[in-house]
């Protein structure tokens, strides 16, 4: 078994807790599961309240250094906190529900990384409610679809990450999913032999439908990575975003490939009218492609959730290849 690093304990966020809190003691720290850029603890108060802390530093981060460090790039590095406060302050100013920030410290002097104290949503997960409770999912679901549409209703002429200010001429986001996808496909088949034998085939596949997508100069406002796994419910039965700091200004139909893979039989709740269909052609082969590159970078270090990764990089080259036929 993996060991997973990045443990801290009473005695490393009593400092954190005295700064959101005052004079409280610490009872209890709970790591959750799941993150892999940053680490998420569950506080636990003398009065049995609990808050959620989120810490970025380099022990929380499973990713290896190959992002992109270009505040230009969309898919570049999604880490830390500046950028979780400019997509939660985006996100709450069209009145999306994301958790409530307590406190936030980047001084590094309370521990080693900067800090975010949030409310804790005790609902869980969309993904477990989905399981336990369909016809209560069903109605988070409808939810969740207005909130989303709502968020992709909310537009601007450049793409990017809230909070960065893109300096000087760019490519088209177009362009930029092609260039990003023929490189992943270069990473994967590098490693993947069924892609290997393919290679070309989806390089030309990849090409024929970027060459099909109209130049777009309007973006919607979009999660990144919305999955049910993202998406905690409250005590209202209201969707709370998390995982946010990817939220960027961008084709919508990115995220609605992401969505219907996602959410399956679900994806319903989602749909809009408008969406281009060569774009969705082209961003579901893009899609996949990532799917497989980023688990299996992930896996080359010391991630401890490893199934689960492999089982994400083989749906996705299954999912690959089915674009051939």
């Amino acid at each position: 078994m993996v060991e997973i690093r990045g443990r801290l304990g009473e005695g490393d966020l009593l400092g954190v807790v005295r700064a959101a809190f005052g004079e409280r003691e610490l009872v209890s720290v709970e790591r959750l599961r799941g993150g892999s850029k940053k680490g998420v603890y569950r506080l636990v108060l003398d009065d049995r309240t609990t808050s959620i802390a989120y810490v970025w530093n380099a022990e929380e981060n499973y990713w290896p250094d190959a992002a992109s460090q270009d505040q230009n790039d969309p898919f570049g590095h999604a880490d830390g906190l500046d950028l979780f406060e400019a997509a939660h302050a985006a996100l709450s100013s069209i009145a999306v529900r994301v958790p409530r920030v307590v406190m936030v410290d980047r001084s590094r002097s309370l521990l080693a990384g900067e800090v975010a104290v949030l409310e804790d949503v005790r609902g869980g997960t969309l993904e477990a409610l989905r399981e336990r409770d369909s016809r209560r999912a069903s109605r988070v679901l409808a939810r969740l679809g207005d909130v989303v549409r709502a968020m992709q209703d909310s537009r601007r002429d450049r793409y990017g990450r809230p909070g960065v200010d893109r300096a000087g001429d760019t490519d088209p986001v177009e362009q930029i999913v092609l260039r990003r996808a023929l490189g992943q496909l270069a990473e994967t088949a590098a490693r993947v032999d069924r892609l290997a034998a393919v290679e070309h085939r989806l390089r030309d596949l990849l090409c024929e439908r970027h060459a099909a997508v109209a130049p777009r100069t309007e973006y919607g406002f979009i999660h990144g990575e919305l999955g049910p796994d993202h998406v905690l419910v409250d005590d209202h039965d209201e969707p709370v975003l998390i995982d946010i700091e990817g939220a960027m200004f961008f084709d919508v139909e990115w995220e609605h490939a992401f969505l219907e893979l996602r959410f399956g039989s679900d994806y319903p709740f989602f749909r809009r009218a408008g969406l281009d269909r060569d774009r969705m052609r082209f961003y579901r082969l893009a899609m996949y492609l990532s799917l497989v590159a980023g688990p299996l970078r992930l896996l080359d270090g010391d991630f401890p959730d490893r199934p689960v990764m492999l089982e994400i990089v083989e749906q996705n080259i299954d999912r690959t290849l089915a674009q051939l036929t």
